[in-house]
């Protein structure tokens, strides 16, 4: 980096709290994102398949969500990089780093949403889910970039609790969306997409996006730049791999969970029982998100409650192992979401505590959340030699617990966040 010289404001660590506006639209844009991942994975793509091929639905369904998250651990950390290395001037003016990324992704990733309701092949499918992963991905890095940005340390637990409740709301919305209003599936895939634009385009075109001057630009390689040294960074290290085990849990616990409440436990409504485990689980997840993240901030500790976090997860998941019932069910859903709320906005904070470098913020998440994609291809891999051949739900829940717990545990070795 260039020396002598002040550090300009895309690069220098945030010192002013962000506002409640600036919470807001933030909030918004990950609740467009998160729609177009969830309520597609959850609702509309098994629908889809089962319609394609009613005989290999589940091993159709991995083998898409799969490939679409083989396309999301490629994407995320590209998308992320490039950001770090956008220097934009058109005329007189010059953009942000970030912002671009974000508007684009989502008015691509809202067409191939669209093109995808009209599929009737599994390849169809399967092509048309990777395009809108690349999208929603790149659109994910730089969203995700923007906490370190511009939201200082003290104030991060907070926000990410915000941040993190639209991975489940969004799910929330998305089904009600496509299960009560809009029950067509080529329907529900336009209303996704039009909600998509609604929501994440206010926080591109209304909130500041510092540019970033073509000096500081990172100078390393695009593609040797990808690689993090564990040796040299030890806590970034231990933090993705914390990530990893647990989002490796979450992937092998809820990917089948439609399946699971029509064979598994044999509910007679599926699909509405699965709405209501989702709602469940998201208040249990806004009851804790936010209130963990500022207790965090205030006691400025991390560590204690990602542990505690992925016990009760841990312990949700051995619930539904051993009672696979319907009564079971909900309890699970109450821990799950009350546990994986105090870990989506304590353990989020940690990680941008932990990031190498100011200029390599967008490529270093991008990293890191391909802890939380590369989880969505090797779930599949496991869950459906599991459900079909290796013991089936009760196996599958189990070792959800045995991964979660484990992933939460090894937190322990970050040393420089309390």
């Amino acid at each position: 980096m260039t020396t002598g010289v002040e550090v300009p404001a895309a690069l220098a660590e945030p010192t002013v709290p962000v506002r409640r506006s600036w919470i807001a639209l933030i909030f918004s844009a990950n609740l467009g994102v998160w729609m177009a991942f969830f309520t597609p994975i959850q609702v509309l793509l098994p629908n889809q398949v089962e319609l394609i091929d009613p005989a290999n639905k589940e091993a159709m369904f991995g083998w898409v969500t799969a490939l679409g998250a083989l396309a999301a651990v490629i994407a995320n950390p590209l998308a992320g990089a490039l950001s770090d290395r956008t220097s934009l001037r058109i005329g007189t003016r010059e953009y942000g780093r970030r912002h671009v990324w974000t508007l684009s992704s989502a008015l691509l990733g809202a067409g191939a949403l669209a093109v995808l309701g009209h599929q009737r092949t599994i390849l169809g499918v399967a092509v048309c889910w990777v395009a809108a992963q690349v999208c929603f991905n790149a659109a994910l890095a730089t969203l995700t970039a923007a906490i370190p940005d511009r939201v200082p340390v003290a104030q991060r637990g907070g926000v990410s609790g915000w941040v993190g409740i639209p991975q489940s709301l969004g799910l929330v919305v998305g089904a009600v969306l496509v299960t009560a209003i809009f029950t067509d599936n080529k329907a529900g895939y336009y209303a996704v997409a039009a909600a998509v634009l609604i929501l994440a385009l206010p926080f591109a075109l209304l909130t500041p996006d510092d540019p970033l001057p073509r000096a500081y630009r990172p100078r390393v390689p695009l593609l040797s730049g990808m690689w993090i040294s564990p040796r040299r960074y030890p806590d970034f290290a231990w933090a993705w791999g914390t990530r990893f085990l647990v989002q490796v849990g979450n992937a092998l616990g809820t990917l089948y969970l439609l399946y699971f409440l029509q064979d598994g436990v044999e509910y007679a409504d599926p699909e509405g029982g699965l709405l209501v485990l989702i709602l469940i689980y998201t208040a249990g997840m806004m009851a804790t998100a936010v209130v963990a993240g500022r207790l965090s901030d205030r006691s400025g500790r991390r560590k204690i409650f990602v542990i505690w976090s992925g016990v009760i997860m841990a312990v949700a998941a051995i619930l539904l192992a051993v009672w696979p019932l319907w009564s079971t069910a909900i309890v699970a859903a109450v821990l799950l979401g009350a546990g994986y709320g105090v870990y989506l906005a304590v353990d989020a904070a940690l990680i941008t505590q932990v990031l190498p470098r100011a200029t390599d913020r967008g490529k270093d998440l991008g990293v890191i959340n391909i802890a939380n994609s590369a989880p969505q291809v090797l779930g599949p891999a496991m869950s459906a030699p599991i459900v079909v051949h290796l013991g089936g739900y009760p196996t599958l829940y189990a070792l959800t617990a045995a991964v979660t717990l484990l992933g939460s545990v090894f937190v322990v070795r970050i040393r420089s966040v309390p």
